[in-house]
C-alpha cells in the first residue's frame, strides 16, 4: 500500500479549498455557507500545521494532523453524497466529486 507524501497532500487540499470556496459563494441558503465554511476552516487549520513543517520533510508520508479537518473528513463524506443539495452549478459539483475523492483518497491511503 503506498502512502501520499505531504507534499501531495498540500497540492490536494489546496485545490479542494478552492473549490469549496466558489461553492460556498454559490450558496443560496446561509445553512449552506455555514456548511461548507465549517470545512474550509479545518482545511485551512490542516494546512496551517502541515505549512510549519520543514520542506525535507514534504516527502515523509501524510497523516491528518489536527483533530479538526479529522471530523471535517466526515463532512466531506456527506457531501459527497449530497452534492446536488448543496452546489447548485454542475461545473462546481463535478469538479468538488472529484476533489473530495482524491481527498478521501489521500487520507485512507
Amino acid at each position: 500500500m503506498s502512502h501520499s507524501s505531504i507534499a501531495e497532500a498540500v497540492k490536494v487540499l489546496e485545490e479542494l479549498l478552492v473549490g469549496l470556496d466558489e461553492a460556498y459563494w454559490e450558496s443560496a441558503t446561509i445553512e449552506n455557507k455555514d456548511f461548507f465554511y465549517d470545512i474550509i476552516s479545518a482545511i485551512h487549520g490542516e494546512l496551517s500545521e502541515l505549512a510549519k513543517l520543514s520542506v525535507q520533510d514534504h516527502h515523509l508520508d501524510y497523516e491528518p494532523i489536527t483533530i479538526e479537518f479529522r471530523t471535517a473528513r466526515i463532512k466531506l463524506g456527506k457531501l459527497r453524497k449530497m452534492l446536488d443539495d448543496y452546489v447548485l452549478r454542475s461545473r462546481t459539483a463535478s469538479r468538488l466529486e472529484a476533489l473530495i475523492g482524491e481527498t478521501v483518497f489521500l487520507s485512507s491511503r
